[in-house]
Order: C-alpha cells, then structure tokens, then sequence
C-alpha cells in the first residue's frame, strides 16, 4: 500500500478507536488489544499498532515494558488540575474572541447551537458543543491558547468531558450556560463572558468528580463482592 494510503488507514484505525473509548465500550483503564481490534476492523495490526501509538502520544493510552496497553485513567485529584487549568485558558480565550471576532462569526455559532437544540441528539449536539470551544480558541487570536485547546489537551479533553455530561441533568444545564456565553459575546461583555465561561468549566469540574468518584466506589464495591 502507498504510503499515502497507509496513512489514511491509520488515521481511520485511530478514529474508531477513539469512538471506542468515547463510547466506554473500552473503558478508563480497560486493556487495548490490538489484535483484536486488527481483527474487528480487518486491518494488519500495523495500522492498529501506529494508531495506538498516536494514542499513547496524545496521553490517551498508557503503555509499559512488559504490560499491557490500557486507556488512560487519571486520578480525580489529575483530572481537576486539569479542568483548573481549563477554566483559566478557556476564561481568557473567551475574552479575547469575544473582543476579536466579526459579529457574523459570534452569530454563526449561536445558530450551531439553536439547531444542535432543536435535533436534540446527545452525541452530535456534544460535537457542535466541542466546535464551539474550539472555534472560541481559534477566534481569541493566541496561537498558545489555540494550541493548548485545539491540540494539546484536545482528544484528552474529549474524552473526559463526555463523562462529565453523564451526571443527570448536566447536558441541559451545560447547553444554558453556552447559550449564556456566546449571548455576552454577541453583546461584547468580555468580563461577563469571562465570568460565565469560567463557571461553565467550574460545574463541569464538579460534575465530573462526582462521576469519578462513583466510579471508583463502584470498582471498590466489585472487588469486594469477587472477594
């Protein structure tokens, strides 16, 4: 195969395996198997393997000698300082989009997120809402910023903010408070969108410990029960 092909291979290897981990059908510290995964999508395990790399390179996937590949499952204590910093860069990337971008960009977004309402599908709406924060990031003008949230911190951040919506009733709460953000972008209130983006995060921080949290009660209580 060329080496364009297999490129292209490979990036369609890791986007199924990335749905996997969003789906939980692998889950936070769940073994990676790449021969089965070579198997279930009837590739090579050369494609698999490159994509589990790429994985491991965006902090996904954590391999050791000797051990097994596993999705990534950080502590509640890591995924906080995380989400802090989180709230800090995504607080002053509102700030400066909402000071830099056109009338018509800061529009565009709030009819994305009118229409991702009326479908009221959980899992696009989730993209157009992770659009929405990257295209906040682009539009501050600060190629840090942008870099941090649209690559650094991206599929990590992916990842853990879909286990953040699974606290009851988060997803409905989440959606007012961007239509609460880009209405003070539209207004040019940079203190307010600041205020309200910083919020935003702070919930979702608090409602992704509580997940966490369960989580580990949840493992705990099914070691007890083997025992």
């Amino acid at each position: 195969m060329a080496e364009g092909g297999q490129t292209t291979l490979v990036n369609q290897v890791f986007d199924k395996v990335f749905s996997l981990l969003m789906s939980g059908e692998i889950p936070l510290g769940g073994v990676v198997n790449e021969v089965v995964l070579a198997e279930r999508f009837g590739v090579s395990r050369g494609p698999v393997r490159e994509a589990v790399m790429q994985l491991q390179g965006r902090g996904l996937i954590v391999k050791s000698p000797y051990l097994k590949a596993r999705v990534v499952e950080l502590s509640v204590a890591d995924m906080v300082e995380i989400f802090q910093l989180r709230e800090a860069v995504e607080g002053m990337s509102v700030r400066l989009a909402t000071m830099k971008m056109s009338d018509s960009e800061i529009s565009d977004m709030l009819a994305v997120l009118s229409n991702a309402g009326q479908a009221n599908a959980a899992q696009d709406n989730e993209g157009v809402v992770l659009d929405l924060h990257m295209r906040i990031a682009e539009g501050s003008g600060n190629n840090r910023i942008k870099s941090l949230l649209c690559d650094e911190l991206y599929y990590l951040l992916r990842l853990y903010r879909a286990r953040s919506g699974e606290t009851p009733g988060r997803r409905s709460d989440a959606n007012q408070e961007h239509w609460q953000i880009l209405r003070a972008m539209k207004a040019r209130d940079a203190d307010l969108a600041e205020s309200l983006m910083r919020a935003h995060i702070a919930h979702a921080t608090k409602s992704l410990q509580a997940v966490l949290k369960n989580d580990a009660r949840a493992a705990q209580a099914a070691k007890v029960n083997e025992a």
